[in-house]
């Protein structure tokens, strides 16, 4: 039988979140972002979508974004029927991510970027998850590069409060019209949902944003500091 006909669905879940932080580098200093995500796993291999709305506040450069992902990957393990397991990798999966962005500001164009390549799933004790994908980027509006995204999630408690500690690094490569960059976005967030016994649905906490040569920009241009380094507040609901 084909292994779509055995297609199984084990979870989904949605959130939206609001950020707000200053000291953002190239785009407006003082930014609010508001997040719709959402992730699904299945016996197939799993989705994960987010899109993105910023403003900008203060009284400087005005600023309203819409930027998105939507990264879905399959197991090879499921499409083969074999196992794909060996040492602490738990599957190998074909990765692919479409990458959107629309602004406000008529001397921005939009873009739309595909990146494709190859994941790894990772069993490590302690994490709910840790993922790890190499993808080619074909890029609408730069030069192609390579791209290197590791994700992760780590649930803990100190006494009766519960925390969950995940991000994102991504690792993106030169190429001719730019620097190579490295964004490291973690969080660290208190399930306040736990206190009235409804935990994993209500989270606040502080986002740490480094990206270093953001945009692929030189830090070293004499006019334009493209290393950022942002800690933000954070309010997140899952429903």
């Amino acid at each position: 039988m084909a292994p779509a006909a055995h297609a199984e669905k084990f979870f989904s879940s949605s959130s939206v979140s609001a950020l707000y932080g200053t000291n953002y580098k190239v785009t407006p200093e003082e930014l609010v972002t508001f997040t719709f995500e959402n992730v699904t796993a299945h016996n197939w291999g799993d989705t994960f979508f987010f899109i993105d709305r910023l403003q900008s506040r203060g009284d400087g450069e005005r600023l309203k974004e819409t930027y998105g992902e939507f990264s879905p990957r399959v197991s090879m393990g499921w499409l083969t029927g074999q196992p794909m397991t060996f040492g602490p990798v738990k599957d190998v999966l074909f990765a692919y991510t479409y990458e959107f962005g629309v602004n406000d500001n008529p001397f921005v164009s939009a873009f739309d970027n595909h990146l494709a390549g190859i994941g790894l799933s990772w069993d490590v004790p302690g994490f709910q998850y840790v993922d790890t994908n190499v993808y080619y980027a074909n890029n609408d509006e730069t030069a192609d590069d390579w791209q290197l995204t590791v994700t992760w999630g780590l649930p803990f408690s100190v006494g009766q409060a519960a925390f969950l500690f995940d991000g994102f690094m991504d690792y993106s490569s030169a190429a001719s019209d730019h620097k190579a960059e490295m964004h490291i976005n973690p969080q660290l967030k208190l399930d306040l949902g736990a206190f009235s016994n409804n935990p994993g649905v209500l989270y606040a906490g502080v986002e740490y944003s480094y990206w270093r040569n953001k945009f692929g920009l030189d830090r070293n241009l004499p006019l334009v500091d493209g290393t950022e380094n942002v800690v933000s507040a954070l309010v997140k609901f899952h429903f």
